[in-house]
């Protein structure tokens, strides 16, 4: 999907996107499809480095324990027509001990019957949901770097995406988690200059010592 300018905009405002599969259950009412907009615990890939490292990212079960959730929507691309929203009741958002489930009644509109019917068909299985962090943390982690989503601030919206693969979960992931993995890498860097440091004054002690004992 085309990066527009108020998706642009709402980047740069620290909205972040993550992907999600929706679908449609067979115990659901006729019109409802259902998905887990993230799971707990479980880390999954965000993007891999230029340089071959891989970011991974995972939510903590306590992220969502103050997140403002006052009227979530659902949309497509992000942009447009309100397909469903928690005002209204045609979205619902549940918090178990897997995730945040996300169902919606699409039965209310024209377009969310369309859309209900490229979801049962299979044509659309995609969604991406766009949030707030309020606290995260970051660490190397193996080859690559886990960031951990401690505390997700405010849940905006819910989408059907054009594409199946978003665009805008590595664009966002990478415009906040690029610094902090600077940062990282400055220390690792520090760190390794005190340790070759402390060697050199190691095998120098252990020189004149060594001469000491020869006199």
């Amino acid at each position: 999907m085309e990066m527009t300018e108020k998706m642009q905009q709402k980047l740069n405002d620290g909205r972040e996107y993550r992907a999600m599969t929706i679908e449609r259950k067979s115990d659901d009412q006729q019109g409802f499809v259902r998905g887990y907009a993230t799971t707990f615990n479980q880390p999954y890939h965000l993007y891999t480095r230029e340089d071959g490292k891989e970011v991974r990212e995972m939510v903590d079960p306590s992220a969502f324990n103050n997140t403002d959730m006052s009227d979530v929507i659902m949309q497509y691309d992000h942009e447009g027509r309100v397909f469903a929203r928690l005002s209204n009741g045609t979205l619902m958002l549940d918090v178990d001990e897997h995730g945040l489930l996300v169902r919606a009644d699409l039965s209310g509109t024209e377009i969310g019957r369309n859309l209900y019917e490229e979801i049962e068909g299979g044509y659309t299985n995609k969604m991406s949901f766009g949030f707030t962090v309020k606290d995260s943390s970051l660490a190397a982690d193996g080859d690559g770097y886990l960031r951990t989503i401690k505390s997700i601030g405010k849940l905006y919206d819910v989408s059907a995406v054009s594409l199946p693969a978003n665009n805008f979960t590595e664009i966002s992931a990478r415009s906040h988690c690029e610094g902090a993995i600077a940062e990282i890498e400055a220390e690792l860097l520090q760190a390794e200059e005190e340790a070759r440091k402390l060697a050199e004054q190691k095998e120098n002690l252990l020189a004149r010592l060594k001469g000491l004992r020869k006199d």
